[in-house]
């Protein structure tokens, strides 16, 4: 039908393509793409965002609503974002709203807010008997002081300041920024200065450049010096890192040597905050941003370079929802831009590795450690016939014994946190079984509890085993509790502290921990994940990985990529200073020929024998692959979907060119209470599957079952968990 004026509106949600509305009735709109409106939709209203107008619409003028009101003056996103987020929804085939919603805070999803720029703060009235009450007020420069400054150091409550506001003897204010001491840029080693120089030639154009440093060797400093580069231009620069309580150092190098510049953007801070960074980002009142994985959608209307530090990290490919890989979006993101990206890692993705030897990377390599630190030696701990206590084999503890009594710090690595993976019955074999998953509940014996890790899942140990009544409930294997607890029996006079998930839950506990570590007053460290990358222990001279073995054999693929990946990250905080590192790992398969070259010849020897392997398999990163995903609570519902997708899909432009694995169960069939199966979908060329999906897609909500199941599509899959 005609119309003067059609708003095409996006709106959050599974729902695909756009809703038409007429515009607001009020004058002086300014129908901009990028602006979000308020519209009716059912018997409520929801935000929508405006992606077009047009005089067209598939329905009749007079039965379409006017949208109540617009929310923005000026566009949230620009042109350039839209068209970001419009390759990102085609490349991942998830609907456009629920893409650009997704890259919006919280609270613009729901309305508008006022942003405060400013920090909160407290400063004294004017009258002269009112400031002589609060002398710490009255001695700070200018009356002023952070209130969260003055709180702190002179332990005071929040009751105590509501009083002395409502009494008026202080105020609130707004602090102007305080200029911070910032730190001289480090002079670089000669291979530092060419991964510089030649990335500094190419600011003005897109060029993507894959930074191989080994552990230590300096990464942090090459991207600061990018950095200052970009910023001396005037321009804007995003870093992502995996997670922002892995990285603290990074993140406190870049404050200390950019300042205010820098802001940082990830899901710990409170929506306020986050408005509030997105916001001082899109309007370039701060420069760099440092985030996770979502923060590849700020707005950035200056940007000059795109850094992905850890590239390889799992940590950037969304597992739910939008499955999004933010270091793919980086990508098209400079590309679009025209800016260069750098992917830093000393274990790159074969992926990346694969990009290199198609010309599409360029390769930048670190091959030593800075300040002529050396690398740290690997040894394998044979512990297939050995008696372990606690996980801990005789010949580690006694390389524990000696580093420990040579004033030194010794870090031991577990990825599995909790006391023990599960508990069993000594009468009967009675396991912990989740109820709602094919999985075990880890053993938790400081809560008292047993916890699925997959599904969150939790119930109270039982006294006496809930089949046959016996009191005799063994743990089975180790989790970084029950280390510990080894640990402090064999060294009681050697303070321990244990970094997971669970000790460091209270917020402050981790920088707490990781200032305890590194003043020395810690030297015994045990942790998962947590602690195995971007943190510099210069004390550690001994690390010990302790049961990396299903790496070897997993169901995944990719699994000895993750393992090796995990082992040389881990391995990277021994010997960081002017003392050498050991590593030792433990191990039932040391003949294994992939441990074996990995320990003897480093990452670089075992990548290439992997690419060997992927391509004589046809797998990634020599194809491209999707993942169809169905859950139900009924059994036979996923199976039944998906043979219908197959039968309903095959007629379509493109099938005869892609291989069609499954249905099949997933890994773990049950989860969460529902049955789980799974579709994947293969081609050695991405353009067929691309184009076969983008019409499938269409078919899936057509299915007989489609309705009785929850489906998704997973491009370029990373896990089949």
């Amino acid at each position: 039908m005609e119309s003067d004026t059609i708003l095409k509106i996006a709106l959050a949600g599974p729902l695909r393509g756009y809703f038409d509305y007429l515009p607001p009735e009020h004058d002086g709109i300014t129908l901009t793409p990028g602006c979000r409106f308020e519209i009716p939709f059912g018997r409520s209203s929801r935000v929508g965002i405006l992606i077009s107008t047009s005089s067209k619409s598939s329905v009749p003028t007079s039965k379409l609503k006017r949208a109540l009101s617009q929310l923005d003056h000026t566009p949230l996103l620009q042109p350039s974002d839209l068209r970001l987020l419009k390759w990102a929804a085609d490349y991942y085939e998830h609907p456009l709203g629920d893409v650009i919603f997704h890259a919006l805070p919280l609270n613009l999803r729901k309305k508008p807010t006022a942003t405060k720029t400013s920090q909160p703060g407290l400063r004294l009235t004017q009258a002269p008997k009112q400031r002589s009450v609060i002398v710490a007020l009255q001695q700070h420069p200018q009356g002023l002081l952070a209130k969260s400054q003055l709180m702190q150091k002179h332990e005071l409550s929040p009751a105590v300041l509501r009083s002395l506001l409502d009494k008026g003897l202080i105020t609130p204010c707004e602090l102007p920024p305080q200029p911070l001491t910032r730190e001289a840029a480090h002079q670089l080693n000669p291979q530092q200065q060419l991964a510089v120089d030649t990335v500094r030639k190419e600011l003005d154009g897109f060029q993507a450049y894959l930074l191989n440093g080994v552990t230590g060797s300096g990464k942090t400093e090459v991207y600061l010096h990018l950095v200052a580069d970009v910023l001396a231009q005037g321009r804007q620069a995003l870093i992502l890192v995996p997670e922002i309580g892995l990285t603290p150092q990074l993140l406190q190098r870049f404050q200390q040597r950019m300042g205010h510049e820098v802001a940082v953007l990830h899901s710990g801070l409170a929506d306020g905050e986050r408005e509030k960074v997105w916001h001082a980002i899109r309007q370039m009142r701060q420069r760099v941003l440092i985030g996770t994985r979502s923060a590849v959608f700020t707005p950035m209307p200056h940007l000059g370079l795109i850094i992905v530090d850890e590239e390889h990290d799992l940590s950037y490919k969304q597992q739910e929802g939008f499955r999004y890989h933010a270091r793919d979006i980086s990508l098209v993101r400079a590309q679009q831009t025209g800016c260069p990206v750098v992917l830093g890692s000393a274990t790159p993705s074969l992926e990346s590795l694969r990009n290199v030897q198609e010309s599409r990377y360029r390769q930048l390599d670190l091959p030593q450690r800075a300040a002529n630190a050396s690398m740290p030696s690997l040894s394998l701990i044979d512990i297939r016939n050995g008696h372990l206590k606690g996980g801990l084999s005789p010949a580690l503890l006694k390389h524990l014994e000696q580093t420990l009594q040579a004033g030194e710090q010794a870090m031991l690595f577990l990825n599995r946190r909790g006391y023990a993976p599960m508990l069993t019955c000594h009468a009967c074999g009675w396991l912990t079984d989740c109820p709602r998953c094919d999985a075990r509940m880890t053993h938790h014996r400081q809560q008292r509890l047993l916890w699925c890790h997959h599904c969150g899942h939790q119930q109270r140990v039982p006294a006496v085993c809930p089949s046959c009544g016996s009191p005799d409930l063994v743990p089975v294997g180790q989790g970084t509790e029950r280390v510990e607890e080894v640990l402090q029996q064999h060294f009681p006079n050697s303070p321990l502290a244990r970094i997971d998930r669970d000790s460091t839950s209270r917020k402050g506990s981790l920088e707490k921990l990781l200032k305890q570590v590194h003043s020395g007053s810690i030297p015994l460290l045990i942790g998962t994940q947590m602690i195995a990358k971007g943190h510099h222990f210069p004390a550690v001279t001994l690390v010990a990985i302790l049961d990396v073995d299903q790496g070897l054999f997993g169901a995944d693929f990719r699994a000895s990529e993750r393992m090796a990946q995990l082992i040389l990250q881990v391995a990277g905080r021994a010997g960081r200073a002017e003392r050498p590192g050991r590593v030792m790992i433990q191990t039932r398969h040391p003949d294994h020929p992939l441990m074996q070259l990995l320990t003897q010849q480093g990452y670089a020897a075992f990548a290439k024998l992997a690419m060997q392997e992927r391509q004589m398999a046809m797998l990634p990163p020599y194809a491209h692959q999707a993942l169809i995903r169905a859950e139900a609570n009924r059994a036979d519902y996923p199976d039944l979907f998906l043979k219908q997708l197959l039968e309903g899909c095959q007629h379509i432009q493109h099938a005869a060119e892609l291989e069609f694995w499954g249905p099949v169960p997933a890994p773990m069939e049950r989860r969460a209470g529902k049955t789980r199966a799974h579709l994947l979908i293969q081609s050695n060329q991405r353009l067929p599957l691309h184009r076969w999906l983008s019409q499938a897609i269409e078919i899936f909500p057509t299915l007989p079952h489609a309705r009785k199941v929850r489906w998704s599509v997973d491009v370029d899959p990373q896990e089949m968990l």
